[in-house]
């Protein structure tokens, strides 16, 4: 099953390089099975060329390799010319297209350009708080403050960096932000906060919210799966068993919740009808941090097995039920992923970030290639 829903991806994938030309896919709209595209602005961009990168790397199709290399071109174009990315998701950008281009082919101006992404993500660093701020200006009166769960992916950047470097403020200011998110976005019953929002002037903690999420207490899947996987890849650079336990109570949270077909709605916590909205993009990242987790437990543990259960299941329904198999001129890879469903934002579309996680997670499970937020043992 795997090895047919990963050719059936570089198929829509190959397709979808003539289709969008030097523009980059972000989400459809309103069901139409068409991506909207932009010049690389937009926080998603780096999913794409992680798409073509993970391509390449299953058959080794130069056409891939030749469309993500360009990527690249026009992540350091934007870069230079500072187009939009003064927020926290650099790590989302530069990981999966750049350092992406390092691992694959050892490029030293891609691993260039990747440090180069670390050093601007780490003007985001607040002292007073100890946090790296995720979105608006410094001292922005709104989200000046404010940490969100979605970062936990975008600090393996900062991690590489002090590896290659040998600098060790990248890894401190990356521990020392886990640490607040450990703290104050997960809660006692294992369920994770969207947001939460700390002092500007003392750096007290205030209180969790949402952005996305159905209400500020509940738990938004999306953010809970992006737990799962940073609380693990955060365990892989630094070692400390509380983050591995972390990563573990997220995703067992998350696998007792799912509803009979096994891939989740937007919000573990919002009234289930046959209107209710999915989150197929949740499903495919937390399966992703699922296997990321296993890898660290022994063969007779009983979460390693929980979680690859879990994992089977939910890939199996994304590939027979959500998947874009058999439908003709698909663009997408993952039917009813949604953006920002309360927001109105692509609540039931094609989701650039779903489609990579999914093929990231199939990756891994047919050919044992884990993405790009680590170097990999030679």
């Amino acid at each position: 099953m795997w090895k047919h829903a990963i050719e059936h991806a570089l198929g829509v994938t190959k397709a979808n390089i003539e289709r969008f030309g030097d523009r980059i896919p972000h989400v459809s709209v309103d069901s139409s099975r068409k991506y909207t595209t932009n010049d690389n602005t937009e926080w998603t961009s780096g999913f794409w060329p992680g798409i073509l990168w993970l391509s390449y790397e299953y058959g080794g199709d130069r056409a891939f390799r030749d469309a993500a290399a360009r990527t690249v071109d026009s992540f350091r174009r934007r870069l230079t010319n500072n187009v939009r990315i003064d927020h926290h998701d650099i790590g989302f950008l530069f990981s999966l297209s750049s350092k992406a281009q390092w691992i694959v082919e050892k490029d030293e101006s891609a691993r260039q350009l990747t440090l180069q992404a670390a050093d601007v993500l780490m003007k985001r660093w607040r002292e007073k708080m100890q946090i790296l701020q995720a979105w608006g200006p410094q001292d922005d009166p709104s989200n000046g403050g404010r940490i969100i769960i979605d970062c936990l992916m975008n600090l393996p950047l900062l991690h590489w960096a002090a590896e290659q470097t040998g600098n060790e403020r990248y890894r401190e200011v990356a521990s020392i932000h886990t640490e607040q998110s450990r703290r104050f976005l997960v809660r006692g019953d294992d369920s994770s906060y969207h947001t939460f929002y700390f002092d500007q002037e003392t750096g007290d903690s205030l209180r969790g919210g949402t952005h996305q999420g159905f209400r500020d207490g509940s738990t938004w899947t999306r953010g809970q799966a992006w737990g799962i996987y940073g609380f693990a890849l955060a365990y892989r650079y630094l070692k400390r068993p509380e983050l591995l336990e972390t990563a573990k109570r997220l995703a067992k949270y998350f696998a007792a919740r799912l509803p009979e077909d096994n891939v989740v709605y937007w919000d573990f916590d919002v009234p289930q009808t046959p209107e209710t909205k999915r989150d197929s993009s949740a499903s495919a990242i937390a399966a992703a941090g699922m296997l990321e987790i296993a890898g660290f437990l022994g063969e007779d543990d009983p979460d390693r097995q929980l979680l690859l259960g879990t994992v089977n299941k939910s890939m199996e329904s994304l590939v027979r039920n959500y998947s874009t198999i058999g439908e003709e001129d698909a663009e997408g890879l993952l039917n009813r992923g949604s953006y920002a469903v309360r927001l109105g934002h692509s609540p039931d579309d094609y989701t650039i970030w779903g489609d990579y996680f999914y093929l990231e997670t199939l990756m891994r499970l047919e050919k044992g290639v884990p993405g790009y937020w680590y170097e990999r043992q030679a």
